[in-house]
């Protein structure tokens, strides 16, 4: 089958809080049979695949781990809310609201910026170590209840935070080369530097609504940095 398969099946039932004999009773297959399933001993046929899709209320495509959402969809950029669409910031207490507005804010001006440097790479090793940094926190958050499934997750958390680390080391140091031109093989350059001319007057100008919550990230980062 593949590697995603047993962890996932694993997660789902446990998830749903039940024993593997009862689920190998509903799946209509021996305890000993499951067990192997889970471990990845064995790999099932098509039938108890589209079995436990059914049973589980998720796809295929998530279950193979060919889509990380439940309904086997795959996102496109329409598919995804805006950050506060749904209102959960309205049922936020004031200092996450408040830090994540500075951040998003500064993320949109960062983007706003990226997108005059026309580099594909510059944006894709940004972006790259933005969500491993996103990821990284998210694990340390999921690990604060021992009780959360770690089947969610292909690598183990000491792991994943040391693959992430030097990960994002590499991102950085790719983007530090692209920025300074000089950038590896298979990079690209940024097309027209002269256009990243950056001063406050000229952020303030250019994204009133955002440039202040940017000034503001800077700051409280480099008090911290000075700490």
């Amino acid at each position: 089958m593949n590697n995603d398969f047993p962890r996932i099946l694993t997660l789902l039932r446990k998830e749903k809080g039940i024993s593997q004999k009862n689920a190998a009773a509903d799946l209509g297959i021996s305890q000993a049979l499951l067990s192997h399933y889970e471990k990845g001993i064995r790999e099932c046929g098509l039938d108890f695949l589209v079995r436990c899709a059914d049973y589980y209320g998720v796809s295929c495509d998530y279950l193979l781990g060919r889509s990380p959402d439940r309904r086997g969809i795959t996102l496109t950029v329409d598919d995804i809310p805006e950050a506060d669409a749904v209102g959960g910031e309205n049922r936020m207490p004031l200092l996450p609201t408040l830090n994540k507005k500075l951040i998003a804010n500064s993320l949109n001006v960062l983007y706003g910026l990226l997108s005059k440097a026309e580099s594909k790479s510059l944006v894709g090793e940004i972006s790259a170590f933005l969500m491993l940094a996103v990821y990284r926190m998210f694990r340390l958050v999921y690990a604060v209840n021992p009780k959360n499934q770690e089947a969610m997750f292909s690598l183990p958390l000491p792991v994943a935070l040391r693959y992430a680390d030097a990960a994002m080391q590499i991102c950085e140091a790719n983007a530090h080369a692209i920025a300074a031109g000089a950038p590896q093989s298979g990079h690209e350059p940024v097309a027209n530097p002269e256009h990243l001319a950056i001063s406050t007057q000229g952020l303030s100008e250019e994204y009133p609504l955002w440039s202040s919550s940017l000034l503001n990230l800077i700051q409280n980062a480099e008090k911290r940095l000075a700490k």
